[in-house]
């Protein structure tokens, strides 16, 4: 099924912890509408960066979410976020730097840079924090910090 032009409901529901696990991560009808928002958000963002948007995790039911290690009020349980790369615009943090700016032009409600080791994403969500300091924020094995830092 395609979401947007350049996102389908395969690609933001694709999980190789489901897979492995033989996890069902098909979203309930409920959730399509949030999805479609989330893909409609990310084309806003393809458009920005000028190049493809890979999402390397998007939909997770919960047991998915729960395998992963994910938050019990994780927005991708909702259909509301994803995690994504670009590696044609730059590294994950390049893609943050120019995302954060504008996260209200594009319609980004939270905007997180994530690195672990070796590995770094950009997660993107439609929901808007609580707290609105926490709208663009960095985690890392470290902890948490405001904005977009380099660590």
């Amino acid at each position: 099924m395609q979401l947007t032009q350049h996102f389908t409901l395969a690609e933001l529901t694709k999980s190789s912890t489901a897979e492995r696990l033989e996890l069902d991560n098909t979203p309930p009808p409920e959730v399509l509408p949030a999805l479609t928002s989330t893909a409609e958000m990310l084309e806003r963002i393809r458009s920005t960066l000028g190049v493809p948007v890979t999402v390397t995790s998007g939909y997770r039911a919960w047991a998915v979410n729960k395998a992963v290690g994910g938050v019990t009020t994780s927005d991708h349980a909702q259909g509301r976020a994803a995690d994504i790369v670009a590696p044609r615009y730059g590294t994950p943090l390049q893609i943050a730097r120019a995302l954060a700016p504008l996260v209200d032009v594009l319609g980004i409600g939270q905007l997180i840079y994530e690195r672990f080791g070796s590995t770094s994403w950009v997660h993107v969500s439609t929901r808007v924090p609580d707290k609105r300091v926490n709208r663009v924020i960095t985690i890392t094995s470290a902890g948490t910090q405001l904005g977009v830092q380099e660590v």
